[in-house]
């Protein structure tokens, strides 16, 4: 029986005869960070209150598996299993509901760095990079279904405080690590009728943010991204932060646009988006999710459209402009299983896209020849990858595939099981 090494020897001398170095695919996706988020491991409950619960803004979570993290401690415990169990050196995304609030009821427009310091010295200690969300949603102030488009001033200003804040806490937390942190503004802003004022609330939402974007960060503290929404529930029929209103703003205000693959009708293919977007905006942020319908937040899997959103990304030639985040949240089964599945399925799906030989690929089509550029993408699909991916878990002491069930369950029994 062939050694593990054997085996990639022999996969590698595989992907050579199609011009592929194995090695190089490897380097690049070392340099490649996943920013988790940190909502999956709690429901999106956060931690303002001892019963914080995920209420309103159109997002749901389904299911009640036992061993959900109900403190700072428990989620930060069941964080560094993650890590421990995926290859690669990744960040965290923090929403602000996540803060250290010691039993306090602090409201959001008066929430300040010292609240998060104790992530930043967990992420130092990890080597975990972060990134930063306001928190919109789970509030009494959002419940009508408008925050920074409200049309009431007292509502709107409210907003406008909370994310100037979370832009002060983004910026400290990314000179503190050292690494600039991303800070993400999305709204659940809509209705579930059709408006009369779809201008007036746009118009609204468009100077909100120019008050919240007014004072400047080095880009090496922060940078602001804007993530669009085609509809959710409760605002199916209108959502005032659309991908055109988001895109036009991103790129008339030097922000990054933020692509979530559920935020789009379920025909609709991200990875087009990917070079559209990228010929007019430096950056690019995506938020990799599964929807299944609507904007369901399943588990990632190494589903086609993740496929086609990996390749995109190295086809392209413009990876280091592109910063990719995690948002999906499932109660239905294992939480840290959810993550690892979705995280190491992101991952799997980068090395696929490097390990093809695009050189060949783009010869094909450029001769027209789209026969065999069809063929040697069929036959890409058979290749020897598993033994490239061992390899690569294997050299950052993450488990195989072929372990995670039982390296998860094992977490089970002898941590999650005991919170009930």
């Amino acid at each position: 029986m062939a050694t593990q090494e054997q085996k990639y020897q022999e996969a590698a001398e595989r992907y050579l005869t199609l011009g592929v170095d194995v090695d190089k695919a490897l380097r690049v996706l070392r340099g490649i960070p996943l920013s988790v988020h940190c909502w999956q491991g709690d429901d999106v409950g956060g931690f303002e209150t001892p019963d914080a619960e995920l209420g309103g803004g159109g997002i749901q979570v389904t299911g009640n598996y036992p061993g959900r993290a109900r403190s700072i401690d428990e989620l930060r415990a069941d964080l560094e299993k993650l890590y421990s169990i995926l290859p690669g050196a990744h960040r965290l995304a923090l929403h602000a509901s996540y803060g250290e609030f010691g039993g306090k009821r602090i409201e959001r427009d008066e929430i300040t760095p010292d609240l998060f310091e104790g992530w930043l010295q967990w992420a130092k200690a990890n080597d975990v990079g972060l990134d930063f969300n306001s928190t919109f949603f789970s509030h009494p102030l959002a419940d009508d279904g408008f925050t920074l488009s409200s049309k009431d001033a007292k509502i709107r200003d409210f907003w406008i405080e909370h994310a100037k804040r979370c832009r002060e806490i983004s910026a400290f937390l990314g000179k503190g690590f050292g690494s600039t942190c991303i800070h993400n503004v999305w709204i659940p802003d809509g209705t579930k009728d059709y408006p009369v004022d779809r201008m007036g609330h746009r118009t609204i939402l468009r100077d909100s943010l120019d008050k919240v974007f007014e004072k400047d960060y080095p880009d090496t503290e922060m940078k602001d991204a804007v993530e669009a929404k085609l509809f959710g529930l409760g605002s199916e029929a209108y959502v005032v932060g659309s991908h055109e209103f988001y895109l036009g703003y991103a790129i008339s205000r030097g922000k990054i646009p933020c692509l979530d693959t559920g935020h789009f009708h379920p025909t609709e293919l991200i990875a087009d988006k990917i070079t559209s977007v990228l010929l007019f905006s430096n950056e690019l942020l995506l938020h990799v999710s599964r929807p299944m319908r609507w904007d369901s937040d399943h588990v990632v899997i190494q589903s086609d459209e993740v496929r086609f959103l990996s390749e995109e990304l190295i086809r392209s030639g413009r990876l280091d402009d592109v910063f990719i985040g995690l948002d999906f949240f499932d109660a239905s089964i294992n939480r840290l299983g959810a993550w690892v599945i979705g995280s190491r399925s992101v991952l799997q799906t980068l090395l696929q896209a490097l390990l093809q030989p695009h050189d060949r690929l783009l010869k094909y089509e450029n001769e027209g020849n789209n026969f065999a550029r069809l063929a040697l993408i069929e036959e890409l699909k058979t290749m020897p990858f598993e033994p490239i991916w061992d390899r690569y878990c294997e050299e950052a002491g993450a488990p195989l595939n072929r372990n995670i069930i039982e390296t998860v369950m094992e977490y089970e029994r002898s941590v999650q099981k005991s919170r009930g």
